[in-house]
């Protein structure tokens, strides 16, 4: 076999928390204790670009950033992203903790300019365990091979594969269908979407709220159609009081991935709605506008909002989308149709990527072939492979957080280095979790 370049850890996917990695291990690459590598296939970053709205704010505040709550003396935070670029006393006048959408994927872009160990426009297609021989030569436990037929070595391996749109199956007909569009390129259609006569939203997190925000006052305006529908029983807002906020922390962490799997997914399912609605804000912002519409306009003419209603699709005939529409509380059904379908129906949770299929069997799984991820975020024996926001099922909400990215990637860089290079908070919730003490 060809000499291979061996690195202490490489990384596979550079959304928010792979780029994190890379940042926390950024200064013992440049110290010489470590070398990494990080890839990603995409040709740079840029955070939810069909969704980038002007006045988006990310939903958690600039604290959540890539590295301040593992180390914030860091050159990578958000506060210096600020100064450096001569915008930190205006933030602080803003008097706003949550940075913009687009002021966030500016940020990580500008941390990714920072960093030697990023790499784009690459593409892993296999992991596969190492051979004796390089083990036993350098150590490395994992081979990783590019598009280009060429391959690196690694003594660790992170996997940081983001979500994937999701549609319902009975939604699944309206994909391939005209004027059909998920929320992930929502604004790349936008256009497209203005000149239809109806359009109508099926979802109902931050996405959809967000979407019928901005096309409300034009539809409203332009004597237009535009309805938004939900299988959820309102509108649910986000859960943001402090003690809920409690459950991003590494004793509810713990506590969840001590509970039976089936518990787990049952919680998870009824957590949803504390991370998975709309911020308050939007909400209110909404109905105000609503209002104000309403003064000069027939509001409810040309708007609809439905909660606990499910969608599935039916065909296409005519320029227009015909769904069937079921109230849960009543049982009642009718029909709708819609010239354009915005389908903000979320996203998959990460799943084991085909590039790990000549390392599954090295890979520990639940009973439903999902990661079984331990503590340290490992999910094979030697501990040597490691996953970013694929463990929900383990650790609930704690996965996708994005406060808790940093938290996790100083447990993942103790286990590359040997070390406690960040120190890792154990405890900080002042409510206990679990049975009775």
């Amino acid at each position: 076999m060809q000499a291979l370049v061996t690195y202490d850890v490489v990384g596979i996917g550079l959304g928010p928390f792979g780029l994190g990695l890379a940042a926390l291990t950024q200064p013992l690459v440049d110290s010489g204790e470590i070398t990494a590598a990080f890839y990603d296939q995409r040709d740079g970053f840029c955070w939810h670009p069909g969704m980038m709205f002007d006045e988006a704010t990310i939903q958690v505040p600039f604290l959540a950033d890539l590295v301040t709550l593992a180390d914030p003396t860091s050159p990578y935070s958000f506060l210096n992203y600020l100064k450096l670029s001569g915008r930190m006393h205006r933030f602080y006048i803003r008097e706003d903790f949550y940075p913009l959408r687009r002021e966030y994927s500016d940020y990580c872009a500008w941390v990714d300019g920072k960093l030697s160990t990023t790499h784009w426009n690459t593409q892993v297609t296999a992991v596969k365990p190492a051979p004796q021989a390089l083990v036993d030569d350098s150590g490395a436990r994992w081979v990783v091979e590019f598009h280009d037929k060429t391959a690196v070595a690694a003594r660790h391996l992170v996997s940081a594969v983001g979500t994937t749109p999701f549609v319902p199956e009975d939604l699944a007909g309206a994909v391939s269908q005209p004027h059909v569009v998920h929320s992930e390129d929502f604004l790349e259609h936008r256009d497209e979407l203005l000149e239809l006569d109806s359009v109508t939203i099926v979802g109902s997190g931050q996405s959809a709220a967000e979407i019928f925000q901005d096309l409300l006052p034009i539809a409203v305006e332009q004597e237009k159609q535009l309805n938004w529908v939900t299988r959820s029983p309102r509108f649910f807002p986000m859960e943001y009081t402090k003690l809920t906020l409690e459950m991003t922390s590494p004793e509810y962490a713990q506590y969840f991935a001590s509970l039976p799997e089936s518990q787990r997914d049952q919680l998870n399912r009824e957590n949803r709605g504390l991370y998975k609605g709309i911020s308050e804000d939007l909400i209110n912002d909404i109905y105000d506008a609503l209002y104000r519409l309403s003064i000069s306009h027939d509001v409810e003419a040309h708007t609809t909002l439905k909660a606990g209603v499910s969608v599935s699709y039916e065909d296409f005939h005519d320029g227009a989308h015909t769904v069937r529409l079921h109230h849960g509380e009543t049982g009642t059904e009718s029909t709708l149709d819609t010239q354009g379908l915005v389908l903000a129906t979320g996203y998959r949770a990460p799943q084991i990527p085909a590039y790990l299929e000549d390392a599954r069997d090295l890979i520990n799984l639940d009973s439903q072939g999902r990661y079984d991820v331990a503590g340290d975020f490992s999910v094979d024996d030697a501990h040597s492979m490691f996953v970013l926001n694929a463990e929900e099922h383990v650790f609930s909400l704690n996965a996708p957080d994005l406060g808790m990215g940093p938290w996790r990637n100083s447990i993942i860089v103790k286990q590359i280095t040997g070390r406690e290079v960040y120190p890792i908070e154990r405890a900080f919730a002042f409510q206990h979790f679990g049975g009775l003490k």
